[in-house]
């Protein structure tokens, strides 16, 4: 394991152990909390492996499905069945089969608008949490798992955004996307990402490498700005891994 400012990052073989790794990192974070669990997935490529893993005997007997909450970090502004509905994709593989419907919590895509969308749910995390601003002491998630994109966006916050500047707000509308699918989206702003106990970060495969160097070498990236209050993990299978941390 490597520390790298507040980060530490762990280097894995390959996708498969990494969703393994991802997966143990989640299960001992529920484990950890005997009340209330929330976590934050992630939409993307990167996740598919650790929610199939969650689908496996091996894993879903072991999640107290009645107690955990599954919310996501963002959504693109498409219906629920579209194929390119973030949440649609982790309750196609496994949420809907084990979580009741009650403890799943999508971004809502039917309003009018990702502005009216996200104060939607900025409500909703509001009510669950119980307080309307974030207290330090007592985390929104327990985990929150990230993606990074080819440009460095997390989430949907993409570089030079309005929304990688909110301080204030849980949840903001983006009315464009700087990489494909070219749709609208809405997405928790970094304060809420923040708020929680680990972030999980997963980047597999060598065509990531690139802006992970970029991300690790602190350049102002959504990414690179994405930390916990708690734990800032970022899982790296050996393809993304970059040249300045190759044999340490």
């Amino acid at each position: 394991m490597i520390v790298q400012d507040q980060r530490k990052i762990v280097t894995v073989a390959d996708p498969a152990e990494l969703a393994k790794t991802a997966a143990d990192r989640l299960m001992a974070r529920i484990a950890a909390n005997d009340g209330r669990v929330a976590i934050c997935l992630t939409g993307g490529s990167s996740p598919k492996q650790l929610y199939a893993l969650l689908a496996t005997d091996a894993y879903n007997k072991r999640i107290p499905f009645d107690r955990v909450h599954w919310f996501i970090g963002d959504e693109r502004f498409v219906p629920p069945g579209d194929s390119r509905n973030n949440m649609a994709m982790a309750r196609g593989i496994f949420l809907d089969r084990f979580a009741p419907a009650c403890n799943i919590h999508p971004i809502p895509t039917g309003a009018a608008n990702p502005d009216e969308s996200a104060e939607h749910y900025a409500r909703e995390l509001n009510a669950f949490y119980g307080l309307e601003r974030l207290d330090p002491a007592r985390p929104l998630f327990d985990v929150v798992l990230m993606g990074v994109g080819p440009d460095g966006h997390t989430a949907s916050i993409f570089p030079d955004y309005p929304a990688l500047a909110e301080t204030e707000r849980w949840v903001v509308g983006v009315p464009h996307a700087h990489v494909a699918p070219l749709v609208p989206r809405v997405t928790l702003t970094l304060p809420a990402l923040a708020s929680c106990r680990e972030m999980l970060f997963e980047v597999a495969g060598s065509d990531k490498r690139a802006i992970l160097t970029r991300v690790l070498d602190g350049e102002n990236l959504p990414a690179a700005r994405a930390t916990s209050i708690g734990e800032t993990i970022w899982l790296v299978d050996a393809a993304a891994l970059p040249e300045a941390f190759r044999g340490r």
